[in-house]
């Protein structure tokens, strides 16, 4: 036999070898129940939207406890063996994608509330505990924990965290880095790092709980955390806004957040045509507001005198409609009015249904550059011939813009031109390609438009003193280097 076809033939032998050896191992060290193979991953995927698609990989591994994890990363670590981590599996640039070879550590089992310190307003949970589920333990004794988004009632808290997830209250509150107060982590090696402190002032050298807040799983796996409660709010009212004009979008936010001292919670903003959408043909409500003003802002006012807060809150906008400031506004006060308006805001399928092909972003810039970068951005996507649509939305307050990108095709062609167009403008004013979903995959490409050239460095730097082997999410955020 040829000595190169015999080569490959061994290589090929080994490599079998190699696979069957650490799924039999870690079927004996943790149990079969632990360890799924086979026709057992049919029914599993590697996102929500890819549920038609069975997952490919060598294995599923359930762990009921950070030490399970951590036996299972030194067995992996000892094969080189990549691993990727599950959640929720509702991120959207590509986090969870899995390769044939790779072994899936899912987080569902982590799924206990191990304390509630009423007290000290803090949580203690494992990282596979939804969100929706925090917020009710929580809520039943008027505590609150205030990160929310579309996606609560599936969202896993350790893929919240690892992506340093935003949503509708990061004015008020700010990101998850700002809600969590310890965390416990395996690193590649096994081994356990815990800091489940509950302080909130913590100056004793390097905050390492930063480094893993948001790393998307790529130093290491977050199993347990300690989370920051508040005082749940005594009232909330919500009111849809109409403006004529990006500058009066920009004045109006400054002129409710001083007069409504501390309690506006959200400032959403959507363009007329994204509000149409949101509210038209293939909507679930109708549209609180008529049509045709240019801006539409949702703003969400929470506090602790009910009659006070409503008074300040419709005094402020008769005011601000005096002036000419806005040209139109309606107030939710119940409970069935508020999760119509919300509605609105969260349903972005609504946009979808229709469309063939669309690319979805998530950038930040500054407030005030908002109007005319949108301005001229969704003109130079238009001018594209395979750009049938663009929809801009997003969290206006903390500078957080959504695209929604309709177009004819999906060829990469185009992707990348779009890609391109976006992250341009971003990269010419120190805005970021990622808001609040992260880098994954999809954006991996794109990353020095916002990142210097030694920041990206620096990143391979900590990569490779976490994960020596690259074997943790390996392919995400940055690219492998030797």
């Amino acid at each position: 036999m040829h000595s190169f076809l015999r080569g490959h033939i061994l290589q090929l032998t080994n490599s079998k070898v190699m696979q069957e050896s650490i799924v039999s191992r870690l079927k004996e060290l943790k149990g079969d129940d632990m360890v799924l193979t086979g026709n057992d991953l049919n029914s599993r995927y590697d996102h929500i939207w890819n549920m038609h698609k069975p997952l490919s990989a060598k294995a599923v591994l359930l762990p009921r406890s950070t030490q399970d994890v951590s036996d299972i990363m030194r067995l992996c670590y000892e094969h080189d063996q990549a691993v990727v981590i599950h959640g929720g599996l509702t991120g959207l640039v590509g986090g969870t994608e899995v390769n044939d070879d790779d072994i899936v550590i899912s987080t569902e089992r982590l799924n206990r509330i191990e304390e509630f310190d009423e007290a000290s307003r803090t949580i203690t949970v494992q990282a596979g505990v939804i969100l929706e589920d925090i917020h009710r333990a929580v809520g039943d004794v008027g505590l609150l924990f205030p990160m929310n988004f579309g996606a609560k009632g599936s969202a896993q808290i350790g893929g919240v965290i690892t992506t340093n997830a935003g949503g509708l209250s990061v004015f008020r509150y700010g990101m998850t880095r700002n809600l969590v107060l310890g965390l416990e982590v395996v690193m590649s090696d096994g081994t356990i790092i815990s800091s489940l402190k509950k302080i909130i002032k913590d100056n004793a050298g390097y905050n390492l709980k930063h480094l893993f807040i948001g790393s998307e799983g790529t130093l290491g796996i977050i199993t347990r955390a300690v989370l920051k409660l508040v005082e749940a709010p005594k009232s909330r009212i919500s009111v849809f806004i109409a403006l004529d004009d990006y500058a009066k979008v920009m004045q109006l936010l400054r002129y409710m957040d001083a007069g409504l001292a501390g309690s506006l919670n959200s400032f959403e903003l959507m363009w007329s045509n994204t509000y149409k959408a949101l509210t038209g043909q293939y909507a679930s409500v109708k549209p609180p507001l008529t049509y045709g003003s240019a801006y539409y802002v949702l703003a969400d006012v929470q506090g602790s005198e009910p009659q006070h807060d409503e008074d300040r809150l419709m005094s402020l906008i008769e005011e601000a409609l005096e002036q000419e400031l806005i040209t139109d506004a309606v107030f939710a006060t119940s409970q069935s009015d508020l999760d119509w308006f919300w509605t609105v805001r969260k349903d972005v399928q609504a946009i979808l249904t229709p469309l063939h092909h669309s690319q979805n972003f998530d950038i930040s810039i500054p407030p005030a550059l908002i109007g005319q970068i949108v301005s001229d951005t969704v003109k130079e996507l238009e001018a594209e011939l395979d750009v049938e649509r663009v929809y801009p939305f997003g969290h206006i307050a903390d500078g957080n813009i959504h695209f929604i990108v309709a177009k004819q095709n999906d060829k990469a062609e185009l992707t990348s031109k779009i890609n391109r167009i976006i992250y341009k403008s971003v990269q010419a004013i120190g805005g970021s390609i990622s808001a609040e979903h992260g880098i994954g995959t999809e954006k991996k490409a794109y990353l020095n438009f916002c990142r210097s050239e030694q920041e990206i460095d620096l990143m391979h730097t900590l990569k490779k003193s976490l994960d020596p082997k690259n074997i943790l999410n390996p392919g995400k955020v940055i690219d492998s280097r030797s």
